[in-house]
């Protein structure tokens, strides 16, 4: 569990600033074809209690609808990828990369593995899940 403490990050260009108050999800790794096609890769996400969490500059925030359900929050100036959110939900998944202090924070387990590209393996000892249900342990 990550320690709770406050938090800031961001987009590469510093347009999109933001901050977190409260304890952070450990990390989920999203294999999911629409995670790996807008951050060129598998997604690392930790999540933030919509409570806990500010925008603190949304100067070149974008926002994409992904689906019927979520949208992707993006910099429409330098391309970093940063949100996830699904407004039926209490929490709003973050970049982990975006983060500008990622210590305390430990992977949880890998999602969508059926969906991950052929061109790499899952090496670590997180779970896989071939779905999206996950349950992590958050205060």
């Amino acid at each position: 569990m990550a320690e709770s403490k406050a938090r800031s990050g961001g987009c590469l260009c510093r347009g999109v600033r933001y901050e977190v108050d409260g304890p952070l999800r450990p990390i989920v790794m999203c294999h999911c074809t629409q995670c790996r096609r807008s951050s060129g890769h598998f997604l690392a996400a930790t999540a933030a209690r919509r409570a806990h969490f500010r925008l603190r500059t949304a100067e070149t925030l974008a926002w994409f609808d992904s689906s019927p359900e979520a949208r992707r929050g993006f910099c429409a100036r330098c391309g970093s990828t940063l949100f996830w959110d699904d407004s039926r939900r209490d929490y709003l998944s973050i970049a982990a990369g975006s983060l500008d202090d990622t210590r305390d924070l430990s992977v949880a387990c890998h999602i969508f593995v059926a969906d991950k590209g052929a061109y790499y393996q899952i090496l670590d000892a997180a779970p896989q899940l071939s779905g999206g249900g996950f349950k992590v342990p958050w205060s």
